[in-house]
Formats: C-alpha cells, structure tokens, sequence
C-alpha cells in the first residue's frame, strides 16, 4: 500500500458517519489533499441548510480567510438544498468561489474557465429572474471580478486567494 493509504486499514474505504464512501483525508486551504494524519484545515459540514443570508455571510468568511474551496461547498449547500428557482444562482456563485480555488492552486486553465462559466450563470441568472441584487448580493460586481481574474489567470498571473477573494455584497 501507498502513503496516501496510512492511517486506516489496508483496504478499507474511507466512509462518513453515514456509511457513505467518502475520503477522510485532510485537506489544505484551498482544498487539496493532505497525507493521512498530516494537520488539514478542518472541512465545511455538508448538507447544511442556512437562510440566504447565513450563506452569503459563511461563505465571505471563508473568501475573506483564503477558503474558496470551502466556500464553495456553502454556495453547494444553497444549490442543493434551496428553492428551485434560486439554484442556477448560488450553482454560478460556486462556480466562481471553485474558479479562484484554481486560480490560487495555479491552475490557470481551469481557474479561468470557471470563472467565465460562473460569471456567465450569474449574469444570465440575474437577467432570467430580473433581480440586480439578491440577498444584497453585487451581481454586476461580481460578474467584472470574475471576468477581470480570469484575465489576469489567463495571462499568467498569479493568484493569492485572499487578496483576490470578491465582495459579494459589494464595497
């Protein structure tokens, strides 16, 4: 067996409290995985249910601390678990929050891709439901951070997720 398997039985699946496969390995900031046993960043909970607000308000936090990756699974939370008619909304927003995860990873070909796809879902969202600024979110705003970021990813810069992480309420 590898190192990636360390840490558990040899040939045993990593599994969540639910039995559902799922790997138990740490993760960094941006997500990636850690060897087994090594110190990660502890990981979003899944399947929690928040208000809009409670959305926009974890996940700025992780954005403002560098954690897209985990910000991306509270915009998923809302994808999974909100109305059907806000789901394309916060599936763009993680696809933006995913984008600069790999941006910051150096990944410049999927980080601007994503952005783009995300900026792109956003806009059209916002066109199709007629709403500039839902839960008090900047759309447009977004929408330029996105483009702008996949510019400069596109162009070989580099990325550091803090100091690139969006308002998305606004300034």
């Amino acid at each position: 067996m590898g190192s990636a398997s360390r840490g558990r039985p040899a040939g045993a699946r990593d599994r969540d409290g639910e039995g559902r496969a799922r790997n138990a390995r740490p993760r960094d900031g941006l997500g990636r995985p850690l060897p087994y046993g090594a110190d990660g960043v502890a990981r979003q909970p899944e399947g929690v249910a928040r208000t809009p607000g409670e959305t926009v308000d974890e996940a700025q936090a992780l954005l403002d601390e560098g954690k897209p990756f985990h910000a991306h699974e509270v915009f998923e939370d809302a994808w999974k678990s909100g109305p059907e008619q806000d789901r394309e909304l916060w599936r763009g927003l993680a696809q933006l929050a995913v984008g600069l995860t790999h941006a910051a990873r150096g990944n410049a070909t999927g980080g601007a891709r994503l952005l783009r796809r995300g900026a792109g879902a956003v806009e059209e969202w916002a066109a199709r439901a007629g709403r500039r600024q839902p839960y008090e979110l900047d759309l447009a705003g977004l929408v330029a951070w996105a483009r702008e970021l996949a510019d400069v990813v596109a162009g070989g810069g580099t990325v550091v997720a803090r100091e690139r992480a969006p308002r998305l309420r606004g300034a």
